[in-house]
């Protein structure tokens, strides 16, 4: 057993490693992007050589962060195969059909319009020159959909049917997978989450070049169009971050206990706007679950049900299957105990099909397959032996979330004061170091809450591979805990040296060009 939980704990550090690293080059993309197109249609528009030597400059910066994005992002596609071998059998039609339609689609077309949208400026007219920066940039999003689609499934399985005679999942209902309410809000709470990033990322930048006093006019052109782009991104990611919320109370609620730290919950539940996490507090236990918090009262029910007296159970009430009526009566449901025994039927179940198959027992076959969809819901849970092994990593999902959620309110604040600056006061923008200084401080910030957001997602689901139906020990290949060791140090240092690479050649660039008269 501890030869197995050592693999599965190095198979999924060596996944997050590769996740992580590539969510650092994505959310540039996804942004910058729709900045550099924006900028361009203004020089469409214009004729401006001012607007074309903008978009030329921040065109050759996301061409420089993009090439790192494929390169993480095809070893993360790889590595289904080679550590996750068991889950791409047991779900491999229905997870590979949207990585799929991302390569042959949203990839082929982002690749090909990418090349015309840098090396076409004098091969092309304008107009389709500009068409194919669009393109590309709707090619991204496109890729994170399908993407995001893949990943949403993972945190709510919907639109399949598992069979027996194959021993494994089969999609029924592609589209249920496409618009599934997971999919929606994390798309776009992604994409946006992108765009907010992105307008940091040229704001922070073009502040370096008012520190400097260097190209101040193309310094403040930048600032407008993504002071704009980034303050749609934040107000989107706020609202899609209420609604992702509402879906993880329904589909995920173990996920939405742990970002809130809370082991018992209540009708009229308050939500932690603030806090530090009792380190000695167990399940079941009488500590206070907080050392210190700011709460605001019936937060948390409004958040998840959008009802101020609503019923929000914590750790411990899922765990017992139990939740309140407003009045406060009891209801009892499933236990997670309950989940568990049912779910070791379900794989019983499974065992007696795969018998009587080989027995070539018709009537036993369909005996047992109806045991098995009676209790498959709960196939997951058979792979536990108690119920506490169901519950997420409960301090990392809280702080991550608290975190994320501190940052995005800073940044919308951030972005109307930029905007406020930038059209009335141009002259503080331009000469004073301190706010220069904030905004290029707010750059490594950025890219913390963002991949907080990520660590809230994945971490919160733990240790399921598929939400119910999969945890991480039955999701791994049989290889030796060395060869995965290996690789992740391997990978470690080829991530770590390309992230140095790229900022490096970014800096670089950055400092020759700003020398450059490109207002």
């Amino acid at each position: 057993m501890n030869d197995l939980t050592s693999l599965v704990d190095w198979s999924r550090a060596q996944f997050a490693l590769t996740a992580m690293y590539h969510w650092l080059f994505v959310p540039l993309t996804l942004g910058l992007s729709v900045i550099v197109a924006i900028m361009e249609s203004v020089y469409f528009k214009t004729r401006d050589p001012r607007w074309l030597a903008t978009t030329k400059f921040w065109m050759t910066i996301f061409g420089i962060n993009f090439a790192m994005g494929v390169a993480t992002g095809i070893i993360l596609e790889f590595e289904f195969g080679t550590n996750w071998s068991n889950y791409s059998w047991f779900v491999g039609d229905i997870f590979g059909a949207p990585l799929a339609i991302e390569g042959l689609l949203a990839f082929f077309m982002e690749a090909t319009f990418i090349a015309v949208m840098f090396f076409g400026w004098k091969k092309v007219s304008p107009r389709f020159h500009l068409a194919s920066t669009w393109l590309t940039a709707i090619g991204a999003s496109l890729s994170a959909l399908w993407i995001l689609v893949a990943n949403s499934w993972m945190q709510y399985p919907v639109g399949m049917e598992f069979n027996p005679h194959e021993m494994r999942n089969m999609m029924d209902d592609f589209w249920a997978l496409v618009l599934s309410p997971v999919a929606t809000n994390k798309f776009f709470h992604s994409v946006l989450s992108g765009w907010t990033l992105a307008g940091v990322f040229v704001i922070g930048v073009s502040a370096w070049l008012l520190l400097k006093k260097r190209n101040a006019a193309m310094a403040v052109r930048s600032i407008k169009v993504a002071g704009w782009v980034g303050l749609i991104g934040i107000l989107g990611t706020l609202a899609t971050g209420d609604g992702s919320a509402k879906v993880v109370s329904e589909v995920q609620p173990m996920k939405l206990a742990a970002m809130e730290g809370l082991y018992k919950g209540s009708c009229g539940q308050s939500i932690v706007a603030a806090g530090i996490l009792n380190p000695d507090k167990k399940i079941g236990d009488n500590q206070a679950p907080y050392l210190f918090d700011i709460s605001i009262p019936c937060g948390l029910s409004i958040l998840a049900e959008g009802d101020p007296d609503a019923f929000v159970p914590g750790v411990e009430d899922l765990l017992a299957g139990i939740s309140l009526t407003p009045e406060g009566d009891t209801i009892h449901g499933i236990s997670y105990a309950e989940r568990i025994e049912r779910g070791k039927a379900a794989h019983d179940a499974l065992r007696r099909f795969d018998i009587a198959k080989a027995a070539g027992d018709e009537s036993a076959m369909l005996l047992a397959h109806a045991d098995l969809k009676k209790d498959f819901d709960y196939f997951g849970y058979g792979y536990f032996d108690e119920a506490g092994e169901a519950v997420p990593n409960i301090h990392m999902t809280f702080y991550a979330f608290h975190i994320m959620v501190i940052l995005g309110g800073y940044f919308l604040l951030f972005y109307i004061v930029i905007l406020f600056l930038a059209y009335k006061q141009r002259n503080f923008l331009e000469g004073n170091k301190w706010w220069q200084l904030v905004a290029i401080i707010s750059i490594p910030l950025v890219w913390i809450c963002s991949e907080a957001g990520w660590v809230v997602a994945e971490v919160g689901r733990q240790p399921w591979v598929i939400e119910g139906l999969m945890p991480a020990r039955a999701a791994i290949s049989g290889i030796p805990t060395s060869s995965v060791i290996t690789t992740f140090t391997l990978f470690a240092i080829i991530f770590t040296g390309l992230l140095i690479a790229e900022i490096n050649i970014m800096l670089k660039y950055i400092s020759r060009k700003s020398k450059e008269n490109i207002e």
